[in-house]
């Protein structure tokens, strides 16, 4: 049994993988949609490696049978450590329980992603209220010289974090770059009553005046007329505009 444990574990690893990442999306709480072909090759390497341990290990007790080994007395000194069981339940987790996605705990620890600095921004559509995300709303805020953003009615989406003001609180987004190791968080201070936290929700709502509109003096922050509550998008590990499965 000991000598089997390696590749019991291997198959359970790769089995794991295969369901997180060909069955379901699971995955995406872990790592971005573009490492998927990944994780789908390298669960099923991982089951021929177990195959290949397990067909070279009914060799090996072939071979065994017909030779002395051990102490002397039919017993052999080799097998796999006892640490090696200490990965059972790991590999056993991949199966049976998938940890929570990240979340307003993690966003309100992790390190807040810096807004890239832009030198002209093109003309903000006229739709009313204008779908944005809340890095492109933080840098209208605090780069674009016009104002546009001044007065336009704008809709954004995200997790509720809490905030330490009264009155108001964040609306985040986590954005992962490979995996869920290296997040970072985007947000924006919104001014209204806080719905419970780590719910997603879609907030309208008008810049909240502070400082000078188009420098780093202004708050990334908005005056909330209407807070509603959203299905979590497919794409929640981004700054980018909701995704939503169709069936």
């Amino acid at each position: 049994m000991r000598r089997m444990l390696p590749a019991t574990l291997l198959l359970l690893t790769g089995i794991g993988l295969l369901r997180a990442a060909l069955f379901t999306d699971l995955y995406l709480r872990y790592v971005k949609e573009g490492m998927r072909p990944l994780l789908i090759a390298s669960g099923v390497l991982l089951i021929l490696l177990a195959v290949a341990d397990a067909v070279a290990y009914g060799r090996g007790r072939g071979h065994e049978d017909h030779t002395d080994h051990g102490d002397g007395h039919g017993h052999p000194h080799s097998g796999a450590p006892r640490s090696a069981w200490l990965l059972f339940l790991p590999a056993l987790s991949l199966l049976l329980y998938a940890p929570p996605a990240l979340g307003a705990y993690t966003a309100s620890r992790e390190t807040p992603k810096a807004i890239t600095h832009q030198d002209s921004f093109d003309p903000l559509p006229a739709t009313s209220p204008l779908p944005i995300t809340l890095s492109d709303f933080t840098a209208r805020v605090q780069q674009d010289h016009t104002r546009a953003i001044k007065n336009r009615t704008v809709r954004m989406t995200g997790l509720v974090t809490g905030g330490k003001q009264d009155g108001s609180w964040y609306l985040t987004r986590i954005i992962v770059s490979c995996c869920a190791a290296d997040a970072q968080s985007v947000k924006v201070r919104i001014y209204s009553a806080a719905p419970p936290t780590n719910t997603w929700v879609a907030v309208t709502g008008t810049w909240h005046p502070g400082g000078t509109l188009g420098t780093s003096s202004a708050p990334a922050a908005l005056d909330a007329r209407s807070v509603k509550k959203v299905a979590k998008p497919v794409n929640f590990y981004t700054d980018s505009l909701p995704l939503v499965l169709t069936r």
